[in-house]
């Protein structure tokens, strides 16, 4: 017999754990006690207000912070280790963030920037590209059907196309798991709808999906677990219809509104 598709999910390893784990940015504690755990091919959303401590946590997972040492008992881990090597973690999570997007503003084509997430750099400046590298950016660029952005440059790119161009360079490794910080800032109404578009054919290929947001209607249906996240601490971890309520999302935000469901997107009204 078949296993189910949530079942399935529900018995793959850990991605990540992390149990009791605080951060300081010099003597300011940004992250507090955090415990948390995540399964290869989770879809989950961490849902929190602008200061929350959520690209903080991202930053944790790809070891750009680190966890303070304490008396509490502290567990770090990524696939079931303590340590593991900083390379194989970044073709084991893709990393979609705003910063990224920042520092490929410039003239690197289409082609250029999918072909780059194999060596994890800016471009391909003295970069060997073989045949096998190309033909995998040719299925990226078929899969998430940007073909027509491989010769234009970022430079004259839309805020939406470069993002779509940079979870396709964060495929090219095949993750497990795909990151994405506030994905959806400055994308108009068409820019936003193509962009969730895409984030869903990626979910459903079988890639994971850790959305990082501010924004309710960021959550695609594929997600099913929501993690609510405020003054560096998890407020609130379960299925995405409990999580997603008047009182719950109200009180993250401190502000009077109602959550209403359409079509698998939840939204807040009435604030």
């Amino acid at each position: 017999m078949k296993m189910s598709s949530s079942l399935a999910r529900e018995r793959k390893p850990y991605l990540l754990e992390f149990q009791n784990v605080t951060v300081y940015h010099g003597d300011i504690k940004i992250l507090d006690s955090l415990s948390i755990r995540i399964r290869e091919g989770e879809n989950i959303a961490i849902l929190g207000p602008n200061g929350a401590g959520k690209s903080s946590f991202i930053k944790t997972i790809v070891r750009e912070l680190y966890p303070a040492s304490g008396d509490n008992s502290v567990v770090f881990r990524m696939h079931g280790r303590d340590v593991w090597d900083v390379f194989e973690l970044r073709s084991t999570i893709g990393i979609v963030s705003n910063d990224l997007q920042f520092t490929f503003a410039r003239p690197l084509t289409g082609q250029e920037v999918i072909l780059s997430g194999f060596f994890s750099s800016i471009g391909l400046f003295n970069r060997t590209v073989t045949p096998a590298m190309e033909r995998k950016a040719d299925e990226i660029f078929e899969f998430l059907e940007i073909e027509h952005l491989k010769d234009r440059p970022m430079t004259a790119m839309s805020t939406g196309e470069s993002r779509r161009l940079l979870i396709g360079r964060a495929l090219v490794h095949e993750p497990k798991t795909l990151i994405l910080d506030e994905p959806t800032n400055s994308l108009d109404l068409h820019a936003l709808h193509t962009f969730r578009q895409t984030l869903r054919k990626v979910a459903r290929s079988g890639t994971g999906i850790i959305l990082v947001t501010h924004n309710l209607h960021d959550i695609i249906p594929e997600i099913s677990r929501v993690v609510l996240m405020k003054d560096g601490r998890f407020c609130g971890d379960g299925k995405k219809a409990e999580m997603l309520t008047d009182e719950k999302i109200g009180d993250l935000f401190h502000v009077p509104l109602h959550v209403r469901e359409e079509g698998g997107y939840y939204y807040a009204t009435g604030y």
